[in-house]
């Protein structure tokens, strides 16, 4: 999983599809650049029963020498600024709207932390049924 700053999108998706792999693939998240891990997303996931609070926030670099089956970026910004892999990975892209950019009172800001994250999850599970199973 590969966003701009791996603190929300990146974070949640790797939580949903460790879940829904349960166990057959090794899953990763890494950004562009690191922002720490978002804890409005922590709240939300722990919400669904998922617990990310001991996610890190990890560079692309920290993961250049893994021989990754597939790519997935989760926004424009990481799919432009993605880095070459001297792999086989297959690459796939779904733009999710930035969470941490939403505006308005904490209730407002946490139903779009909900909403991106129940997109996520669903990408995440029909991602895994396409392709681990």
């Amino acid at each position: 999983m590969l966003c701009t700053g791996n603190s929300c999108r990146s974070q949640i998706a790797e939580g949903y599809l460790r879940h829904f792999a349960e166990g057959q693939a090794e899953i990763y998240s890494a950004g562009v650049e690191t922002h720490g891990v978002n804890p409005r997303a922590v709240a939300i996931m722990k919400e669904d029963g998922i617990d990310i609070s001991a996610h890190t926030s990890n560079n692309i670099d920290e993961y250049k020498d893994i021989d990754f089956d597939y790519v997935i970026t989760v926004c424009d910004n990481a799919k432009e600024r993605c880095p070459y892999f001297p792999s086989k990975a297959i690459k796939f892209h779904h733009n999710f709207p930035d969470p941490a950019k939403a505006v308005g009172t904490e209730v407002e800001v946490m139903q779009q932390f909900r909403n991106v994250r129940e997109q996520i999850k669903q990408y995440s599970q029909e991602f895994i049924q396409q392709h681990l199973s």
